[in-house]
């Protein structure tokens, strides 16, 4: 939870937001900046402006029209030179705003996805691409935000990446000629930047406010993340969703390769130069990454956004599934924390499906609460969203609740004893084993589906602790951790660590298209025209009956236990205390279920190793689970662990390995 002087800082942030926004000039002629101090004055000097059309009490209304918006390309230049061919890189910016307020010198503010997919892969759950006109004239740009948005007084900007479609440079995968390229468009916006047409003529932006709000699911997410980070001025808000925060987390778990050649196999699926131009780049990827040690190098540092936390001026909009196994919860959990403790003003939303944009989730509420974090951040209407709890949390398939903060207030660790059981199954709480009670298990390279079936049988390659019926429903909220004292006799493993509910339940089936299913139906979100409709098939939650669920996972390379920026073999003589972190997780476990831990080691369907085969032995009362709980509520104490009875594992079920390699 954010601490008062967190609050107080949250609280002064936004107000010099608001005071900004309330002086900035309607008329294209700019605006001298407003004193953060003085939002009183502020205040007084917006009474004596006109108000926008687009603008109705404490929202906005879509008075201008799509079908005539003006649609252009800009290309603008950044301070790098990434491809190495002695001119700075150009970045192409498709723009859709709107013409009245052009022609009446009504200025606007915009709202950016940058992203590296616009031509080569395409956005949201209908895979949209970028299309043009005879003239090379943006006519359809992906997703609603234009359609929606620009009526209402705002611009669309869609950006080509370094290096992708119809940009120059080089991409280099969450580095500074990514984040860089995006930068300078706020830079252009706020006219710091240059910018010229497709025959070399300059052109400014003097139709835009400066406010800028970044949007975008995965890679495009992350992106607006790694802008924020610069803490570059103009950059109002941010929307990361299902977004990274650190790269090296993405394609490095504690170490664990995620899988081979990430880095070198993320460009080649967005390069957008066909002419070699890249060549050196890519292996620059390829030579930094550290791919042989799984050390977290220099080159990860570039691409971690979370120790620049303190530079971010944006307030931040956080959408996240709980149960994405792309981009993982740590992701948005680890930045969330940092932005906590600078007192950034910030919103989340989580919901139980997988890798899912909430447009597919819970599309009219997510529209919704969109606007009015928009109009809030962009267009200075006080409408009274930053006074509501920041949390919206999706508890069960459709169930959603409200909460003031995350994780949930009033949650607290707490530490869970292991004990032996009965020799096959041990058990979580109580007093645990005393320490000295040894169990060892050998890598068997396991399923998931091998590892939690059938808990109570004695299945080589695993341990399982199980804790008693729960009394009354138990709340996790926030991010797990099991601490082990283990012996090893290799130099390293890879460890895994899973968090099991066992109970029958209706539970959201994000193996299955990340727990979204496309409709035959479709709705409209915005004006259309005959080249960009606002029509998108709708979507539900996939849902099943299931007797256990794993809920959440970790790894750790046993060798980087002391520093993830270095390995320390481990001596089969010696005892070592780790821990590995799970990612983050928030799950109300009913009341009857058991909670399940299981231990492995080599996990093939989730990352990639060549340390297999080795025999763990582990210190059972020197070792603990760490549980964030909210509530008072939490695990029985338990000398035998409860026989837990399951569907056979089924190998069909697996996933089809390697599944280790995924685009952000």
């Amino acid at each position: 939870m954010s601490s008062a002087p967190s609050t107080a800082r949250t609280r002064a942030r936004v107000a010099a937001v608001l005071a900004g926004l309330l002086l900035a000039a309607l008329p294209a002629a700019p605006a001298p900046a407003a004193p953060a101090a003085a939002p009183e004055a502020a205040e007084a000097a917006a009474r004596h402006r006109p108000t926008p059309p687009h603008v109705v009490g404490d929202k906005t209304v879509p008075v201008y029209s799509y079908a005539d918006a003006i649609r252009e390309s800009v290309w603008v230049e950044t301070r790098a030179d990434s491809d190495g061919d002695g001119v700075r890189d150009r970045v192409a910016v498709d723009l859709v705003r709107p013409r009245e307020a052009a022609a009446a010198g009504v200025r606007v503010p915009v709202i950016m996805d940058a992203s590296p997919y616009y031509l080569c892969c395409g956005r949201g759950n209908e895979s949209e691409r970028k299309t043009y006109d005879a003239a090379g004239v943006i006519a359809k740009a992906p997703l609603f935000y234009d359609n929606y948005f620009v009526p209402r007084g705002y611009a669309f900007a869609a950006v080509d990446l370094a290096g992708t479609a119809r940009s120059t440079g080089c991409e280099d995968v969450g580095g500074p000629a990514e984040v860089g390229s995006a930068k300078a468009v706020v830079d252009w916006l706020n006219g710091r930047a240059r910018a010229f047409t497709a025959d070399g003529r300059p052109v400014s932006a003097a139709w835009s406010t400066g406010r800028v709000g970044m949007i975008g699911k995965s890679w495009d997410g992350s992106v607006a993340n790694g802008v924020a980070a610069t803490g570059v001025p103009g950059l109002a808000t941010i929307v990361p969703i299902s977004a990274i925060s650190s790269w090296y987390d993405y394609m490095r778990y504690q170490g664990v390769l995620r899988s081979a050649d990430y880095p070198g196999y993320l460009h080649s699926y967005v390069n957008g130069r066909t002419d070699g131009a890249c060549a050196e780049v890519l292996a620059r990827l390829r030579a930094d990454s550290a791919e042989e040690t799984g050390d977290y190098n220099g080159f990860w540092a570039q691409r971690d956004y979370r120790p620049a936390a303190g530079r971010v001026r944006a307030s931040v909009f956080v959408a996240h599934g709980v149960n994405d196994l792309n981009v993982t919860t740590s992701q948005f959990a680890r930045w969330w924390q940092e932005l906590a403790e600078q007192g950034v003003p910030r919103k989340l939303w989580l919901y139980q499906a997988g890798h899912e944009d909430p447009f597919d989730v819970r599309r009219a509420e997510w529209v919704d609460s969109l606007h009015r974090w928009f109009d809030y951040w962009l267009q200075g209407l006080r409408n009274g969203v930053m006074d509501e709890p920041r949390v919206d949390l999706e508890t069960a398939p459709g169930t959603w609740t409200t909460q003031r903060d995350w994780p949930a207030p009033g949650t607290r660790s707490v530490r869970v004893a292991l004990g032996a059981g009965d020799g096959v199954t041990g058990t979580l709480g109580g007093r645990g084993a005393r320490p000295g009670r040894e169990q060892a298990y050998v890598d068997e390279s396991l399923s998931e589906v091998e590892l939690v079936a059938e808990p109570s049988t004695a299945t080589a390659g695993r341990l399982v602790f199980l804790s008693g019926a729960l009394a009354a429903p138990v709340r996790i909220s926030g991010s797990p951790s099991v601490r082990l004292r283990i012996r090893v006799d290799r130099p390293t493993t890879e460890l895994s660590a899973r968090l099991v509910d066992y109970g029958t339940a209706e539970r959201i089936r994000y193996d299955s298209s990340e727990g979204v299913r496309t409709l035959s139906t479709e709705s409209c979100w915005g004006a259309s025209t005959a080249a960009d409709d606002a029509c998108y098939r709708d979507t539900e939650e996939i849902t099943a009956v299931s007797d256990h669920a794993v809920l959440t996972r970790g790894w750790l390379d046993a060798a980087h236990h002391r520093s993830l920026q270095f390995s320390t073999p481990l001596r089969p003589d010696r005892w070592y205390t780790v821990t590995v972190p799970l990612n983050a997780y928030d799950a109300v476990l009913p009341a009857g279920h058991v909670l399940g831990l299981v231990l492995g080691q080599s996990d093939p369907e989730f990352t990639e190793t060549d340390d297999r085969d080795a025999t763990v032995r582990v210190d059972l009362g020197r070792s603990e689970l760490i549980l964030p709980l909210a509530g008072r509520a939490g695990l029985p104490a338990v000398d035998v662990a409860p026989r837990v009875v399951t569907a056979p594992a089924d190998p069909s079920a697996a996933r089809t390995a390697p599944d280790t390699r995924q685009v952000p």
